[in-house]
């Protein structure tokens, strides 16, 4: 996705501070100068095009939002806002931990397609200046007062958002559980949006890393399972250097080569996630960063970072397992050493 690309047309901003126990709905659409624009676009892109978001789909016939919004133009834009910010604030009224936020309603278009966008954008504290009136005496005072509702910066995320596709009704979302009547819910997508979601990339990665984890602790010696975790870290790595995606059944296949029964073993703990019908394509680097290297410890707390290019260079690093059964690592023509 080009960022460039985001143009932005309207933008109004409910404020949904549920301690107060009531909205603040604005009837004016924002004023969207270059630096505001930016701001937007910012937060926009990292939505579309984080590995934390999902795809999601209206249930129809069943999503109140979905009939809110469904015809929404440049003519209705504000009421419609209104409604949706009052829809979120109902919900978050009623479950005192979703935190309070301004929620900024956004339409932009991007390659032809128009988009409505909600950004919660969740108060967080912070420290600001104030200037206090003159006393009696002619003297001024500066001070320093905490500030509990201030938005995220450009450079931060949102952890809640949702944008939806007005041409075909598709929904990239990410959001965060709360705790809704007792226990941990998924509420923007299932009780605001009514949608269903799908994994996002990120969570599709992590449950095949700790599967793969699982099922070589059960079935390893302790002194084999760090050997077997750094080959499977490294074919992973490899996969996504080399194909830009990750097909699961494929690292499952080179992972478990000489121990065909624990394909089965891993397929039958990931099952239920549908996660090998398609490949998993990180568009994030962060998402992947911590395939980048090695990191080991060992029990005598001494801790080794070894870049990945350099754990494939048997010039560089080896490891040899001594008669004993204990592990030692040596590492190869160090020209310099450094003390950090």
């Amino acid at each position: 996705m080009d960022k460039g690309n985001i143009r932005i047309i309207k933008a109004i901003v409910h404020i949904l501070d549920s301690v107060s126990g009531f909205p603040v709905l604005s009837d004016v659409e924002l004023e969207v100068g270059p630096d505001f624009s930016e701001f937007l676009k910012e937060h926009i892109y990292k939505v579309a095009t984080g590995d934390d978001s999902k795809n999601c789909t209206f249930l129809e016939g069943e999503s109140e939002f979905f009939e809110i919004i469904k015809d929404v133009d440049e003519n209705n834009f504000i009421e419609v806002s209104k409604q949706a910010a009052g829809m979120l604030f109902s919900i978050m009224n009623s479950n005192i931990d979703i935190p309070a936020a301004d929620l900024v309603v956004v339409v932009y278009s991007y390659e032809e397609s128009f988009y409505l966008a909600l950004l919660k954008m969740n108060y967080k504290n912070s420290y600001t200046h104030i200037t206090k009136p003159a006393s009696d005496d002619g003297l001024s005072a500066n001070d320093i007062v905490m500030h509990k509702a201030i938005l995220p910066t450009k450079t931060q995320r949102v952890s809640e958002a949702a944008l939806i596709n007005l041409d075909d009704m598709s929904i990239r979302i990410v959001e965060k559980k709360y705790d809704v009547n007792g226990h941990k819910e998924n509420y923007f997508s299932k009780m605001y949006i009514g949608c269903r979601t799908s994994l996002s990339q990120k969570s599709k990665l992590d449950i095949v890393t700790k599967a793969v984890e699982r099922v070589v602790k059960d079935n390893y010696d302790e002194s084999q399972q760090f050997e077997v975790d750094m080959r499977a870290k490294n074919i992973i790595h490899n996969e996504y250097i080399n194909e830009g995606e990750i097909d699961v059944p494929v690292v499952v296949e080179k992972i478990f080569d000489t121990r065909p029964e624990l394909k089965e073993e891993f397929n039958e703990k990931v099952e239920k996630y549908n996660i090998s019908k398609e490949p998993i394509r990180p568009e994030n680097e962060k998402t992947v960063k911590k395939y980048d290297r090695q990191f080991l410890k060992t029990d005598t707390g001494i801790e080794i970072k070894i870049p990945m290019h350099e754990y494939e260079n048997k010039d560089s690093v080896e490891f040899i397992t001594n008669p004993d059964g204990t592990v030692s690592v040596l590492i190869k023509n160090v020209e310099k050493i450094y003390s950090k």
